[in-house]
């Protein structure tokens, strides 16, 4: 009865649509495996960067923005083969989606293929999917399995890693910028105490703390010493134009030349020779112009490690989890209905078409 049915049924007709359809409901109706998702939703924030608009406003209201380069970095590693290989710690990935359970058209290695990682990486692929939503800066990671709890428990391992990822970029960027810094702050204290050893070595070697306080000491001298060699001068012309016999014009003319004598080598130690206090002073004044910018140099470079510890305090991102990975009650592939009639469909269009074209070619060649 059947037989007789079918050969009423043109081949073209058999092989398009009743032959696909019998397949998709064998396949879907009896050997397709139930697929469980589990999905989780995060965002990587940041207090330093702005936010764009929708849900990023939110977070710009309590002063926090999203950090667009660690979402991506956090993208990337969950598709990696370095978040596949953690996965698979102990073979744990491998017997998860390799069990007797499921379909030999869904486990892995199937039906024909290679036992590889490369292998392995392409299946894993097909089972997580992120998508980043740039409007609201919000990551989906869907995660795929034939066990609700397998599809939760890879859910929840991976977006620890990619917490773990934000924060290991975090805590790079934050040690180069403080180590830079720290070392601008080495460097200048050690020319620092260079520069104090040299001051200190200076005056030790001319014995004079400061030539220039020293220089105004003896000038002061010099200025009271000249003032006493006028009023002996003064005197001494007084006592000779009075009384040129008195026994005093001697002493006051020793005593004169005596401040005279006193005066210029106070001069001589003022100025005039390369043992000078305006010689030393020179000496010194560039000594201590050294020290001065060296303590400068060491009080910036201080306050630009205090700068690079805030900036990286600031800059510091983190992932914030907005829906944790679920645990799904019901499996939400393969959508076996709609895959036999999306297979009816096609093969229903399919035999339309062709048969259109064979037609018409058997019309052209009459």
């Amino acid at each position: 009865m059947i037989a007789d049915k079918l050969k009423k049924v043109g081949p073209l007709f058999l092989f398009t649509v009743i032959i696909p359809t019998l397949l998709a409901i064998i396949y879907y109706g009896f050997i397709a495996s139930d697929v469980y998702i589990s999905e989780s939703r995060f965002t990587v924030r940041s207090p330093e960067k702005s936010t764009p608009s929708g849900l990023g406003a939110l977070f710009k209201s309590s002063g926090f923005a999203n950090a667009g380069d660690e979402v991506y970095a956090a993208q990337d590693y969950v598709l990696s083969r370095d978040a596949l290989a953690a996965l698979n710690r102990k073979n744990a990935f491998l017997r998860a989606y390799s069990a007797p359970s499921i379909s030999v058209f869904d486990r892995f290695p199937g039906l024909g293929g290679a036992d590889t990682f490369e292998d392995l990486y392409k299946y894993y692929k097909k089972k997580v999917d992120v998508k980043y939503e740039t409007s609201s800066s919000i990551v989906t990671l869907t995660m795929r399995a034939y066990t609700p709890q397998d599809a939760r428990r890879f859910n929840e391992q991976l977006l620890e890693m990619a917490e773990a990822t934000v924060n290991k970029l975090n805590e790079r960027g934050r040690q180069d910028l403080i180590r830079f810094a720290q070392r601008e702050v080495d460097e200048a204290r050690a020319f620092s105490q260079k520069s104090a050893v040299a001051l200190s070595s200076y005056r030790n070697a001319v014995g004079i703390v400061d030539p220039e306080k020293q220089a105004t000491v003896q000038i002061q001298m010099i200025s009271k010493l000249q003032d006493e060699l006028i009023a002996t001068r003064t005197q001494l012309t007084e006592t000779r134009t009075v009384s040129p016999q008195n026994p005093q014009i001697e002493v006051l003319a020793a005593r004169a030349q005596s401040l005279n004598d006193e005066i210029n080598k106070q001069l001589g130690l003022v100025a005039g020779s390369s043992k000078s206090l305006s010689s030393r002073a020179a000496q010194y004044q560039r000594v201590l112009l050294d020290n001065q910018f060296a303590e400068k140099q060491l009080a910036g470079a201080m306050a630009a490690l205090n700068d690079a510890r805030n900036e990286a305090n600031r800059k510091q991102a983190y992932v914030e989890r907005i829906v944790q990975p679920n645990m799904p009650d019901e499996p939400l592939e393969p959508r076996r209905l709609r895959g036999i009639l999306s297979t009816l469909i096609l093969g229903l269009a399919a035999w339309g078409i062709i048969s259109m074209l064979v037609a018409g070619m058997l019309e052209h060649r009459d």
